[in-house]
């Protein structure tokens, strides 16, 4: 059975067409069903109508509060029948009660290498900190910030010229070949969580 993949994105979607293109080029066996964004104004949007990919608006500015969104967002993730879900430049943290709900169906990139600076601007974290490599993580998402088992990382040097705006733009490169490697390795069925630690079969 082909595996369903439904991206949650809030802005540009860069991996969001990244996903889209492994899907339908062959090198991820599976097919991208769904785009959710927080944030009507998501450039993604655009590259879900070019890709007559069906996409759901879960405005956090309209919802009362952040319980009220969660609860929205849960039943529209529960209503994609999705085998996985990507979470890429998707910028609220999700709830306990969604995570639980989607337990190792949930992986995230982020633009560092975990667990050195999670949460917002990793690139820029990694400049004022003066680290000479950094790069991105693919990893699922489990109830802590960045903190859940690592799937596939790629380093990138941080070259002394750097600031946060060139460093993201050649981390970003690299973000676009190991999410999709990691999409393949999950809808191959080759992942598996050991506590800590994901195991490649």
């Amino acid at each position: 059975m082909t595996k369903r993949i439904a991206v949650l994105a809030s802005g540009r979607g860069s991996n969001f067409q990244g996903v889209i293109d492994a899907t339908r080029d062959g090198r991820v066996p599976a097919s991208c069903v769904r785009l959710i964004t927080d944030n009507p104004g998501a450039y993604a949007i655009e590259r879900a109508k070019q890709a007559n990919i069906p996409f759901t608006v879960v405005d956090y500015a309209s919802f009362p509060s952040r319980e009220a969104y969660e609860r929205a967002l849960f039943h529209t993730m529960q209503d994609c029948n999705a085998h996985l879900f990507v979470l890429a430049g998707y910028m609220r943290i999700v709830g306990k009660e969604i995570v639980r709900a989607f337990s190792g169906r949930m992986i995230n990139i982020h633009p560092a290498l975990l667990p050195s600076f999670p949460g917002l601007h990793g690139q820029r974290q990694a400049v004022l900190h003066g680290v000479k490599v950094s790069g991105c993580t693919v990893h699922f998402v489990d109830e802590s910030l960045d903190g859940g088992p690592i799937i596939i990382q790629q380093c990138v040097p941080v070259l002394e010229e750097d600031d946060e705006d060139t460093l993201a733009a050649r981390i970003l490169e690299h973000e676009h070949r190991c999410l999709p490697e990691a999409l393949r390795l999950f809808c191959e069925d080759r992942l598996v969580i050991d506590g800590r630690r994901v195991r490649i079969r």
